[in-house]
C-alpha cells in the first residue's frame, strides 16, 4: 500500500526493486572487468570484446520503448517479474555461450529487460509512497544501481578473474532469481492502475515538448559525464600520475559519491523539482571544469571524482521525474525512454571523447569538453523550465480573459 504523508518509512516493496536494480546494474558493467579473459577465451580481440558493452547499451536504447509499449496492458508487477526472468534467462545464456556471437546475442537479450524495468519499476515506486517522497524513492531503487557499481562490479571482475568469465555470469543469474522471489513476494499488486491509453495516445504524450526536452537533459547531462569517465582510466595514470593499482582503490571513492550523491538529488527533487533540475546540473559541470584545473594534483583528483560521481548521479532522480510529471498517461513508456536516454548519453560521451583523442586535442582537454555538455542541458532545462512557466501564465490568463468578455 502506499505511504502516508506521514510516513518516514519505505515500503519494502521499493527495496524489493532495488534489489533487481543492483543485478541489472551489475551485468551492465561487470564486462568492463572481464574483456581481457572473454577475448582470450572466446578467441576475439579486445575492441571485439568491447563491442558488449556497445551491443548492451543498443538492446536497452532499443528494447525500453519496444518492449515497454507492448506490456503496457499486463499489470505492472508482472511485467517486473517477466523482465527478471529475462533478466535472469539472459545471464545464463551468457554463462552458457559457447561462441562470441552467441555470447553478444545473450548480451543483448538481456539488455532488453534493463531499461523497462528501470521505467516501469519507477512508476510502481512512485505509486507507493506519498507524493512529497516520489523522488526519493525513485532514487532509492537507483541506489541498486549505484551499489552494484560499488561492489556488484567489482567482485564480479574478482570472480572472473580467479574462477573464468563465466563464474561471473553464473553469479548474476543467481542474484536474478534471488531478486524475481524477492520482487514477486513483496511489491504489491497494482489493482488500483489506471488504465493504458492507446498507443497513439501515448505516443502524443511522449512526443510533448516537455518530455522531449526531458529526455535531452537525460542525454545531455550524462553524455558530458561520459566524456570523462569512459577515459578516467588513462586520465589518472598518464596524466595525473597514479600507478595502475591505485585505479580501482580511486573507482571506489566514484561509486561512493555515486550513491550519496543519488540519495542527496532525491531529497532535494522531493523538496523542489525546479531547483533540484537546475542546481543539479550545474553542479555536474562545475565538477567537471575543477577537474579541469587540478589534473596534475593526485589528492585533488581524488576528491573531484568522487565529486563526479556524487553530481552525475544527483541528476538522476530529478530528471526521471521531471519526465514521469511530464507524461500524464504514459508515464511507463516515458520513464523506459528516459533510461534508454541514460544509455545513449553513455555511447554520445564515450563517443565525444574519442573523437577529441583522435583529433589530437589531448587528455587534459577531456574534462572542459566535458563540462560544456552538462551546460547545454543546464540551457535546455531553463528554456523547458520558461515554456512552462508561460504556459501556465496562459492558463490562468485565458478564464479571466474569457470571464472579462462575458462581463462585457
Amino acid at each position: 500500500m502506499p505511504a502516508s504523508p506521514s510516513s518516514s518509512r519505505m515500503p519494502l516493496a521499493v527495496y524489493a526493486l532495488t534489489a533487481g536494480a543492483f543485478g541489472i546494474g551489475t551485468t551492465e558493467f561487470v564486462i568492463m572487468g572481464l574483456l581481457t579473459q572473454v577475448a582470450a577465451d572466446l578467441h576475439v580481440s579486445i575492441a571485439s570484446a568491447g563491442l558488449l558493452i556497445s551491443g548492451y547499451a543498443l538492446g536497452v536504447f532499443v528494447g525500453a520503448p519496444v518492449l515497454t509499449a507492448a506490456t503496457a496492458r499486463m499489470p505492472r508487477k508482472a511485467v517486473l517479474v517477466a523482465l527478471m526472468v529475462v533478466f535472469t534467462v539472459g545471464n545464463l545464456a551468457c554463462a552458457l555461450a559457447p561462441n562470441y556471437a552467441l555470447l553478444m546475442a545473450a548480451r543483448v537479450v538481456t539488455a532488453l529487460a534493463h531499461g523497462t524495468f528501470f521505467g516501469v519499476g519507477a512508476v510502481v515506486a512512485t505509486s507507493l509512497v506519498a507524493e512529497v517522497r516520489k523522488a526519493s524513492a525513485i532514487s532509492i531503487m537507483f541506489t541498486g544501481l549505484t551499489v552494484a557499481t560499488l561492489l556488484g562490479v567489482p567482485a564480479g571482475a574478482w570472480l572472473g578473474l580467479h574462477h573464468g568469465w563465466r563464474a561471473t555470469f553464473w553469479a548474476v543469474a543467481l542474484i536474478g532469481v534471488v531478486a524475481t522471489l524477492v520482487i514477486a513476494t513483496l511489491v504489491p499488486h497494482d489493482r488500483n492502475a489506471p488504465a493504458p491509453g492507446s498507443l497513439r495516445e501515448e505516443a502524443a504524450a511522449v512526443l510533448r515538448a516537455p518530455v522531449l526536452l526531458g529526455l535531452l537533459m537525460t542525454v545531455l547531462g550524462f553524455g558530458g559525464m561520459f566524456t570523462v569517465y569512459t577515459y578516467i582510466q588513462p586520465l589518472l595514470t598518464q596524466v595525473t600520475g597514479f600507478g595502475e593499482a591505485a585505479v580501482s582503490p580511486i573507482l571506489l571513492v566514484f561509486g561512493v559519491g555515486m550513491i550519496v550523491g543519488n540519495l542527496v538529488g532525491g531529497r532535494l527533487a522531493d523538496r523542489s523539482l525546479r531547483p533540484a533540475l537546475l542546481g543539479t546540473l550545474l553542479a555536474l559541470a562545475v565538477a567537471m571544469a575543477l577537474m579541469g584545473v587540478v589534473l596534475h594534483s593526485r589528492w585533488a583528483m581524488v576528491l573531484l571524482t568522487g565529486l563526479l560521481g556524487a553530481a552525475a548521479f544527483a541528476t538522476v532522480s530529478p530528471l526521471q521525474l521531471w519526465v514521469l510529471q511530464k507524461a500524464r498517461g504514459a508515464q511507463s513508456l516515458a520513464s523506459s525512454l528516459n533510461i534508454g536516454a541514460f544509455n545513449l548519453g553513455n555511447a554520445l560521451g564515450a563517443w565525444l571523447g574519442g573523437m577529441a583523442l583522435a583529433r589530437g586535442a589531448g587528455l587534459t582537454t577531456l574534462p572542459w569538453i566535458g563540462a560544456l555538455v552538462p551546460l547545454s542541458a543546464l540551457v535546455v532545462a531553463a528554456w523547458a523550465l520558461r515554456l512552462e512557466t508561460r504556459a501556465s501564465a496562459k492558463a490562468i490568463a485565458c478564464p479571466q480573459r474569457l470571464e472579462g468578455e462575458q462581463a462585457g
